[in-house]
């Protein structure tokens, strides 16, 4: 067997909060209940797991999620987010804000969740030439 990702945890001060947020923007099922998490399931058998925060909320660390989704995905994502009049960008560093990116010959944008986790979303595989052109 390959090793493959199953699962991730991010710590949210309010799990449910965050994940509608993701699958809202993202078009994914409604996040559901598992344990003591908010469970968000992606197409690859992978599943974003909130987690309520139980120290102080300034201690979440922001971590970064980035999702490859199709051209139509993406427009539909590009679509909610602009519609919910959300801040984005087109780089991690929030230089090029209510911009995207052509990173690989392809589409890429930022946006913040409600604890300023960096949610990314593209549609091509970035190389490390392109990482290099974002930094400018």
């Amino acid at each position: 067997m390959s090793v493959q990702l199953d699962h991730t945890i991010i710590h949210a001060t309010d799990k449910f909060a965050s994940a509608r947020f993701l699958a809202e923007l993202a078009g994914l099922e409604e996040p559901t209940a598992f344990g003591p998490f908010a469970a968000v399931p992606t197409a690859n058998g992978l599943t974003i797991d909130y987690a309520e925060h139980v120290v102080e909320p300034d201690a979440i660390v922001p971590q970064h999620l980035a999702f490859r989704v199709s051209e139509e995905e993406f427009d539909a994502i590009l679509a909610r987010i602009q519609e919910r009049g959300l801040p984005y960008w087109a780089d991690p560093y929030r230089r090029k804000p209510q911009e995207i990116n052509h990173l690989a010959g392809g589409r890429g944008v930022y946006v913040s969740d409600p604890d300023g986790h960096a949610i990314e979303f593209l549609t091509r595989k970035h190389s490390l030439e392109d990482l290099g052109t974002a930094a400018s």
